[in-house]
């Protein structure tokens, strides 16, 4: 595959994730639905990362500040802290340890003002491309 045929690939995966993490919400898997939203951004930050770089293999990281600060992306201190905050659900849904504290923090006003955002980010990172 070549460059674009790469970047094709994360920004249609990460479609699927977003279609997903809003499904979830609706099924009321609020934790779940932010964790997937996390993989969405990721992967659109991997296609973004992808062109930046000229390379097809973007970094092993779940690292959403990252993998944006390594793409030149400009962001705002809203975004920095925003993306921040979203990286915590890829980790706090993962591990069951943190896991349950994060399931009774990610109730259904938590989740839909998150899912938002990250629909809000979502096409700001789409129209980076």
């Amino acid at each position: 595959m070549n460059i674009n045929e790469h970047i094709d690939y994360w920004i249609t995966s990460s479609e699927a994730d977003l279609e997903t993490a809003n499904k979830m919400f609706d099924s009321k898997f609020f934790d779940w639905c932010l964790f997937v939203g996390h993989l969405a951004l990721e992967k659109l930050l991997k296609s973004i990362w992808i062109k930046a770089n000229q390379q097809i293999i973007p970094p092993k990281t779940h690292n959403l500040m990252k993998l944006a600060e390594t793409s030149n992306l400009e962001l705002t201190e809203e975004q920095i802290e925003f993306l921040r905050l979203v990286n915590q659900f890829n980790i706090e849904a993962r591990y069951q340890d943190i896991k349950d504290s994060f399931h009774k923090l990610a109730n259904e006003d938590f989740a839909r003002t998150n899912l938002l955002k990250i629909n809000e980010f979502y096409k700001w990172l789409k129209y980076q491309i």
